[in-house]
C-alpha cells in the first residue's frame, strides 16, 4: 500500500507493449529529470519512473510484478546486485536512461547515491461516534520501515569492515562507452555493485540482511480532530517508513471510520435524531427531554405538532474540523398511535373525534373532499 502502481506512474495500461514501456520512459525521464525540470517534486518522480521502468522494462520483472504487484520484489529481488551491468537490462542496454541525461545536462558528477525519502504508509482507525464529535487520542500499531538498531543503518555486521567499493572507487558511479539512442557516447551509470553508496561489506548484518533498515511493528499516537466525519484522511507527518542514507521518513496516512450510533446520525455538521412522543403531547404541548452528545436537554413541543415535524436545537451538532463554528441538533418529531386500548379509552376517542367534526363541520368536510379528488 506505501507504493504506486508501477504502470500508474508511467501513465500505462496494463496492456501496452514493451515499445510503449520504452516510449513512456524516455518521455517521462526527459521531462522530470531534476537537471531539466524546474518543478519541487521533479527528483522523487523521477526516482519513480526508473524504478517502475526497471520493472516493466524486463519482461521476467514485469510478469512477476503482475502476478504478485510489489510483494515480489521485497525480499532483495531489486536490492544489492540487481538489474546487472552495463550489458544488461533497461532501454538500450542501459539499467537508468537518468544516467544519459546526466551525462547530457552536467549532473554526472559520478557522486554515489543521493538520500531518499521513506515511503507512505497507510493505516486505518475505527472510532465511536462521540470520539469523531470531540476529538480523542488512540494508539495505533503499525508496521513500519526503520533504520536497523544493529548495524545502525551501515549495512554491515559491526565489527567488520567497510571498504571502499572497487568498482567505482567510492564515487558511486561508473563510466563506459554505450550505444544509445542518441549515438555512442560515454556515459556514467550507478554502481551496480555497490547501487551507488560507493561501498561495500564482506559481512551482511545479521538483523537486516545488508539492508540497513528492518520492517517492524511500531506504535504511533494519533490525535483524532473534533468533528472529523467517516472515511476521512488525517496526516501524521513523518511516520512512515524511514528514509534511505539518511533521507527524510514518509507520512503515515490514516483513514478514519466512524462506527454507526444507535441514536444520532450526522449530515454534514448536523446531529439528527428522531423522538416519539405521545397523541396528547402533539395536541396538547409539552417540554420533554432529548439527547444530545453532551446529555439531555429541555425542549419544548409547540401545541399542535405533527408526526414527522423537524425541531432545531441550536449549537449541539458537531464542530467543524476546521474550526468553522458548530452545527446543530435537528429533531424529528414522531407522533405516536396508541394501541391495545381498553373500551373505556376508545369510548373516550370516539367522543372526542365526534366532538372535533360537530366543532368544525365544514373545515372537516373540506379535507376529505380535497382526498377524494386526488384519488380520482
Amino acid at each position: 500500500m506505501a507504493k504506486r502502481d508501477y504502470y500508474d506512474d508511467m501513465g500505462l495500461s496494463k496492456d501496452a507493449n514493451q515499445e510503449d514501456v520504452k516510449k513512456a520512459y524516455r518521455r517521462l525521464a526527459r521531462k522530470h529529470h531534476p537537471d531539466v525540470s524546474k518543478e519541487e517534486d521533479a527528483e522523487d518522480r523521477f526516482k519513480e519512473i526508473n524504478e517502475a521502468y526497471k520493472v516493466l522494462g524486463d519482461t521476467d520483472r514485469r510478469a512477476k510484478y503482475d502476478q504478485y504487484g510489489h510483494a515480489a520484489f521485497e525480499d532483495g529481488g531489486m536490492g544489492h546486485g540487481g538489474f546487472g551491468g552495463f550489458g544488461g537490462g533497461g532501454f538500450g542496454g542501459f539499467d537508468d536512461l537518468g544516467d544519459i541525461f546526466d551525462t547530457f545536462f552536467g549532473g554526472g558528477g559520478g557522486g554515489p547515491s543521493r538520500p531518499r525519502k521513506g515511503a507512505d504508509l497507510r493505516a486505518d482507525l475505527t472510532v465511536d461516534f462521540e470520539d469523531a464529535a470531540f476529538g480523542k487520542t488512540e494508539t495505533i500499531t503499525v508496521n513500519r520501515v526503520e533504520v536497523c538498531d544493529h548495524c545502525h543503518g551501515n549495512q554491515a555486521e559491526p565489527g567488520t569492515p567497510i571498504k571502499t567499493c572497487p568498482d567505482c572507487g567510492g564515487s558511486g558511479k561508473v563510466t563506459g562507452v554505450q550505444q544509445t539512442p542518441f549515438g555512442r557516447m560515454n556515459v556514467s551509470r550507478t554502481c551496480s555493485r555497490c547501487q551507488g553508496e560507493g561501498k561495500i561489506f564482506e559481512t551482511p548484518c545479521k538483523a537486516c540482511g545488508g539492508q540497513g533498515r528492518v520492517r517492524k511493528p511500531k506504535k504511533i499516537e494519533v490525535a483524532i480532530p473534533a468533528g472529523i466525519d467517516d472515511q476521512q484522511i488525517l496526516r501524521v507527518a513523518g511516520r512512515g517508513d524511514a528514509g534511505h542514507l539518511g533521507g527524510p521518513p514518509g507520512d503515515l496516512q490514516v483513514v478514519v471510520h466512524v462506527r454507526p450510533h444507535k441514536v444520532f446520525e450526522r449530515r454534514n455538521n448536523d446531529v439528527l435524531c428522531t423522538i416519539p412522543i405521545t397523541v396528547a403531547q402533539a395536541a396538547l404541548g409539552d417540554e420533554i427531554d432529548v439527547p444530545t452528545l453532551e446529555g439531555p436537554v429541555k425542549m419544548r413541543i409547540p401545541e399542535g405538532t405533527q408526526s414527522g415535524k423537524i425541531l432545531r436545537l441550536r449549537g449541539k451538532g458537531i464542530k467543524d474540523v476546521r474550526g468553522y463554528g458548530r452545527g446543530d441538533q435537528l429533531v424529528t418529531i414522531h407522533v405516536e398511535t396508541p394501541t391495545k386500548l381498553t373500551n373505556e379509552q376508545k369510548e373516550l376517542l370516539r367522543a372526542f373525534s365526534k366532538a372535533r367534526e360537530e366543532s368544525h363541520p365544514e373545515e372537516a368536510k373540506g379535507f376529505f373532499d380535497r382526498v377524494k379528488d386526488a384519488l380520482r
